[in-house]
Order: C-alpha cells, then sequence, then structure tokens
C-alpha cells in the first residue's frame, strides 16, 4: 500500500525516516542542523530535519518517503554555494521542509580508460580530480572550488562556470535522476547511457558498486561537456554573454536543473591533462587595453587560452590584506586537505555560536591575527605591479602557443600600454592561490571589521562578449554607500565577481536594486555562474522551466525569487 500524507504525522515521519538511514543521520536539533541550513555566503532557515543517507538506495526511499508525505524535499551536495540554492530560505513555506544532505553518497566509476566518470551525488570536484590525474587527465574545473570542496553534481545542476576558458560551464546530457510526477509519485529517469535494472532500488545498488560490464556501457551521441562553447567565447563581437545562468542552451534534464530533479549520478567527460603550460603576469591601468588584450587572445590563435584571470588593485590589495592565511594555507596543507580544514572551520563556527560569551566569527578573528605575521605570499614582482597598475591579469596558456603569446604581449603593452613578466612555475601557483583567495577576502573583512563596516552586497555577472566598457562607474550617489570594491573574474569570459562592502547602516537590498539597474542597462546578465539561489529573479522562460522539470513545486521551491506553495500556487492566494 503506498504511503499518504495522513498515515505520516510528525514524529511517524521521523520515526520512518531513522529506519532507513539510522537515527545518527536524522538530525533535528538546531545546533546540529545550523551547519546544513546556513549557506556559505546568503541563506538560512528552518528545517524539520536534515537526513544524511549512505547509499543511493537509502536516498531513493527517503526521497520516496517524503515525497508520499508531501514534505517539501532540499537536496544539498557541499553547500558551498553563494545564493543559497541549496538551503532553505526562511520559514515562509507552506510545508514542512526535509533537507537531504548528500555528503555521504560518494563514488567515481571511470569509463573507457578515464575518457568519461559517472559521479555519485557526494563525489568533489577535487575527488574526481585526483582519481583522473592517475590516468592522465583532468575534470571540467581544477581550480578555486575544488580546494572548498565543491562537488560534481552541484556544478551541473547550476551549469558552474569556472576559470578554464576552453571548458565553458558545467554540463552534461547524461544522468540518472528522478523526477516527481504531477499525480506525486517518485519516477526513476535512466539517461546514463549504462544498462540498468527498471526496478530503482536494484538499479541504484548496481550503479553505486559499479556492478555493469563494458557491454552495458552504451557511448550515446550526447554530451558531457558543452563542446561548442570555445567557438561561442570567441564571438567577440556578440551582443549576449558568453555563459550565464539563464541561458536556454545549456538547460537540459540534471543539468540547470537547480535542485527540481532528484539528481542520482551523472555522466561527464574529462580531458587530458596540460603537462607543459606557461604563466604570464599582465599588469595596465587602461581598460581599454586589457579589453584589446582579451579580443586578441580569443582570436589570433589556433586554441584560446586555459585561463585569464582578473584582479583589480583594490581585490588584490583586499587579497593581500584578508587572504594571505587562506594562500598560504593551501600551499603548505595540499589541496587534498583543505575540504577537512573547511568542515572542521564549520564546526568550530557552530559550536561558538552556541557559547554566548564568545565574540562573534571567532575563527575568523583568530585565522587573521595569524595571518599578520606571516610573510607574503605572493612575489614581490606582483606586489610592485600593484602599486603601478589598476587592472591585473594572470594569463595561463599551453606551451603551443607560448612563444606567440609572448611575442604578442611585448607588441601590445609596449611603451605605457601597460608591463608583462613570464612567472616561474611557483610564481605563477601563488599568482593563481592570490586570484582564489580574493573570492572569500570580503567575507574575511567584514568577519573582522564588523563595527565599522555594514552588510556585503556580492554580484555574479556576465557581460556582453563585445562590451568594450567593460569597467563599472558607478553613479556618486551609490559609490557613496560603499566602503571597498572587489573586482576580480574570468576575464576571457567576460564573468565579473564584484563584491561590495558597503557602509553601517546601508541596506543590502536597496543597494543591490540600484545596482542591477544599471547592469540591465548595460546589458549584462546575472547570475553568470552560480544558482540563481533566493537573490536572483528567474525570468519567464527559466520559470516555466523549473515547472515542467517539478510540476508539484516539491523540489526546492521559492528558487529564482518563484513561489514557494504547492502546485506553483501564487503566493498569497
Amino acid at each position: 500500500m503506498r504511503l499518504t500524507e495522513p498515515t505520516l504525522h510528525a514524529d511517524r515521519l521521523l520515526v520512518l525516516l531513522r529506519q532507513i538511514v539510522g537515527t545518527p543521520h536524522v538530525l533535528v536539533a538546531p545546533h546540529a542542523t545550523a551547519r546544513y541550513t546556513r549557506g556559505y555566503r546568503f541563506g538560512a532557515g528552518k528545517v524539520r530535519a536534515v537526513v544524511r543517507p549512505r547509499t543511493l538506495v537509502e536516498f531513493w526511499r527517503v526521497a520516496e518517503l517524503c515525497v508520499a508525505a508531501d514534505q517539501i524535499l532540499i537536496v544539498q551536495a557541499a553547500n558551498t554555494g553563494l545564493t543559497g540554492g541549496s538551503t532553505p530560505d526562511g520559514e515562509t513555506y507552506d510545508r514542512p521542509v526535509i533537507l537531504v544532505s548528500t555528503r555521504r553518497l560518494r563514488g567515481v566509476h571511470l569509463l573507457g580508460g578515464g575518457r568519461q566518470a559517472i559521479c555519485l551525488p557526494g563525489t568533489t570536484l577535487h575527488k574526481l580530480e585526483t582519481v583522473l590525474a592517475r590516468h592522465g587527465r583532468e575534470p571540467h574545473s581544477v581550480i578555486g572550488s575544488s580546494c572548498i570542496g565543491a562537488s560534481v553534481l552541484g556544478g551541473i545542476s547550476n551549469n558552474s562556470g569556472g576559470a578554464l576558458v576552453q571548458r565553458g560551464p558545467a554540463y552534461t546530457e547524461m544522468a540518472l535522476f528522478a523526477r516527481v510526477t504531477p499525480d506525486r509519485r517518485l519516477e526513476l529517469v535512466n539517461h546514463l547511457g549504462v544498462v540498468l535494472d527498471p526496478d530503482p532500488v536494484r538499479a541504484l545498488e548496481r550503479l553505486e558498486r559499479g556492478a555493469f560490464s563494458a557491454g552495458e556501457i552504451h557511448w550515446p551521441d550526447a554530451q558531457g561537456h558543452d563542446s561548442t562553447y570555445i567557438d561561442h567565447v570567441r564571438a567577440i563581437d556578440a551582443q549576449t554573454p558568453a555563459r550565464f545562468n539563464q541561458d536556454e542552451r545549456r538547460w537540459f534534464e540534471a543539468s540547470g536543473c537547480a535542485g527540481k530533479l532528484i539528481v542520482f549520478a551523472v555522466r561527464v567527460d574529462s580531458f587530458p591533462a596540460e603537462k607543459e603550460s606557461r604563466v604570464f603576469y599582465v599588469g595596465t591601468s587602461g581598460t581599454g587595453t586589457l579589453e584589446d588584450l582579451r579580443r586578441h587572445l580569443l582570436t589570433a590563435y589556433d586554441e584560446v587560452p586555459i585561463a585569464g584571470e582578473y584582479m583589480h588593485r583594490d581585490a588584490f590589495r583586499i587579497a593581500e590584506a584578508y587572504g594571505r592565511d587562506t594562500v598560504a594555507l593551501i600551499r603548505y596543507a595540499g589541496t587534498r586537505n583543505i575540504p577537512r580544514l573547511f568542515a572542521a572551520k564549520a564546526w568550530l563556527d557552530d559550536l561558538c555560536r552556541r557559547i554566548p560569551l564568545l565574540p562573534e566569527h571567532l575563527t575568523d578573528r583568530v585565522l587573521q591575527l595569524i595571518g599578520r605575521f606571516l610573510p607574503h605570499q605572493i612575489p614581490e614582482k606582483m606586489r610592485v605591479f600593484e602599486t603601478r597598475f589598476a587592472h591585473h591579469l594572470i594569463l595561463r596558456v599551453s606551451s603551443r602557443i607560448a612563444a606567440q603569446v609572448e611575442a604578442d604581449l611585448g607588441a601590445i603593452l609596449d611603451g605605457e600600454a601597460g608591463d608583462w613578466f613570464a612567472c616561474t612555475q611557483e610564481e605563477g601557483t601563488r599568482a593563481f592561490l592570490h586570484r582564489f583567495a580574493a573570492a572569500g577576502a570580503a567575507l574575511r573583512y567584514r568577519a573582522v571589521n564588523g563595527k565599522t563596516s555594514g552588510p556585503i552586497v556580492a554580484l555574479d555577472i556576465a557581460l556582453r562578449r563585445n562590451d568594450r566598457s567593460w569597467f563599472e562607474t558607478l553613479p556618486d550617489a551609490l559609490d557613496g554607500k560603499i566602503i571597498e570594491k572587489l573586482y576580480y573574474g574570468h576575464f576571457l569570459c567576460h564573468v565579473l565577481h564584484q563584491d561590495y562592502i558597503l557602509k553601517p547602516g546601508i541596506s543590502a537590498e536597496e543597494t543591490e536594486h540600484e545596482m542591477l539597474a544599471l547592469l540591465d542597462a548595460r546589458g549584462a546578465r546575472y547570475p553568470a555562474e552560480h544558482n540563481l539561489g533566493h537573490i536572483y529573479t528567474a525570468d519567464a522562460a527559466m520559470a516555466d522551466h523549473y515547472r515542467d522539470l517539478d510540476p508539484c513545486n516539491c523540489l526546492n521551491p521559492g528558487i529564482g525569487k518563484t513561489t514557494k506553495r504547492k502546485n506553483w500556487k501564487a503566493e498569497g492566494v
């Protein structure tokens, strides 16, 4: 007999969930759920329980039970997002919320000697990178987010971008997922390209073990990454951005689903590891010079650069002051240990919140104090460039085009236009780590200077590919609300992250609305590479896309500021 909502009041539901995953893995106390219900940068809300399944079969049974009981399901991978897209949003839901953490559901199955990989929900980018390295290959993203434990499925669900120009947003057309039908049944859909049993339990159990033969692995005519992106980003005179979250070209089932499907596995392409590359450090004070260089780098060679990361002088300065310990930690602890260290920090943060006498953000304050006594983590050459130039570009290219790029840098940056130098391997590594540290610098600044600074507005924007006026100039009235502006991003893709630390008493919501209006006038799109979360508003096409995926509106409702109500009933009706 099918379970229905009347048979599952709150206590009974929790009993059944504990029977499925074990009592220690059904969390209900606020201090126990806080780590999952607070976003990395934004978002927080109330849940009935956080459930942590250990197997895909447990995951299926939890989802089936919650759908039958008319509970809201929010499936969370690593909780490293910036917009609250995998956490609850307040307490305005019309049904109880069950948050399912997939961190324990880790596993990678390599196909074709590592040419492709099947990843389970909790698999991190760092884990996939480590597994593929044994075969001389790399995943879609290897810079930045892999250091803090971001998941492969999270990237696919949000069409996340990343620093690697040649690979574009995370995308696949091969996935195993469950959808909730209009009559509120859970239906398993196998588009993974692997022959599995039609029974969901047997199919998921076999997949988790990797118990399929070579003959059961098909090689369908389906994409495991966005193979058209290189041509797309090379179109430098196009009126639209190269990549942004609401781009319909990159919505396909699990790809871009934003939690509106329950994804059990994705199949993704890997890429040959670049064994030899060169890093160049570029400085200029002319935005036109940097834009000319961007256009040249994307069109002048047989291949595009591997990465081109931008930092404004102010972001450089704040990252040096408030991210020095981050760079040192990654350098000396290694990326393999960073996820554990971040998890330990999160645990300490939760513990400190429960002790009233301790100051806010104690761990950040301690780390900042340690950072003051550390030596500079970035080379002297880069620090000299910070005094000379407003705009900095860290450029990585393959050895195949390095000589051409080096010659062209000398020509384009001739005289007063700017300067550059070729990095040693160590200098290149530190330059990219410094750029990575900029992503968390605003948060650290706010944590340490909370009494003298206001909230943070963090924007993730995609500029038009033909936009020569790419650097922002704010009206005086708006600029006067801001203490610090941090501009950094993936410059060759014209994707910028813009963090604003506001003055005390300034409304973040009102300031953000003013800034978004300016971006609309410029033809920019947002977000560029993160989930809409509960910050950005879904346009009509994306809202329709969410309705098609989740007709009952029981999976991650409210995303993109859509209604949180059952069956997509309008708020307030």
